[in-house]
């Protein structure tokens, strides 16, 4: 079923949009990892099983998509788990840590929901706090022309969208210390946003757009 799933994800990928894919040689050579990335639209993390040849991947979903008898069909053989947004959700992330703790790759969206005015939204730090605990290097990727306006868009065209998945270097976050928990946590949120934005057009970095690591990154990739 797993294949046919993953063949029937390239079919409707490689149907409605054009994906260059760079960065490849970012992606730690074994092991499980956290990847991180922007969220521009509704197939983004279609792409995650598009773009790594690998099954121990497992994606935290919106609990409202639970309430679909297709997505739940499809997050038994996807590894979905849902998660309440709104409220600190226990359950979930003890959920997400016996994952990792068994090896198994996270594909998050730190924003925690897609960008509706298609800019990037201050991020929360569970995925700082979730690479920190499992001592997994994150992977952050940027993801440009996935927009619904522009993927639907060229849809009623029946035009395929050009759409952009990079990879950065991976790098890890020291264990969470027991004092300034949460100016650790933002400092390494930060550190992983910045690092999606600089990769994006400038005009998806919304939030981080003025972050003066913005301006750190670009000159480390220059020299």
């Amino acid at each position: 079923m797993r294949n046919f799933i993953r063949a029937l994800i390239r079919f409707v990928i490689n149907l409605v949009t054009d994906v260059e894919i760079s960065g490849r040689e970012h992606l730690p050579p074994k092991g499980g990892f956290v990847v991180a990335t922007n969220h521009l639209g509704i197939l983004d993390a279609a792409l995650a099983y598009y773009a790594l040849d690998q099954w121990d991947l497992f994606v935290p979903v919106a609990e409202k998509w639970e309430e679909s008898a297709i997505l739940r069909w499809l997050g038994k053989h996807l590894n979905f788990i849902f998660v309440d947004r709104f409220h600190p959700d226990l359950k979930a992330m003890r959920e997400m840590i016996r994952r990792m703790e068994d090896g198994q790759t996270l594909v998050i969206a730190p924003e925690g929901t897609r960008a509706r005015d298609e800019k990037m939204a201050e991020a929360k730090p569970g995925v700082a706090y979730l690479a920190a605990k499992s001592g997994f290097p994150v992977l952050p990727v940027s993801l440009s022309g996935t927009e619904d306006r522009i993927i639907f868009g060229n849809l009623k065209r029946l035009r395929r969208s050009r759409v952009h998945v990079t990879g950065g270097p991976a790098f890890s976050i020291p264990p969470v210390p027991k004092e300034n928990r949460e100016e650790f946590l933002q400092h390494w949120t930060d550190e992983i946003m910045c690092r999606i934005a600089v990769m994006l057009p400038e005009h998806n970095r919304g939030h981080y757009a003025d972050h003066p690591r913005i301006q750190q990154l670009l000159n480390e990739s220059r020299s």
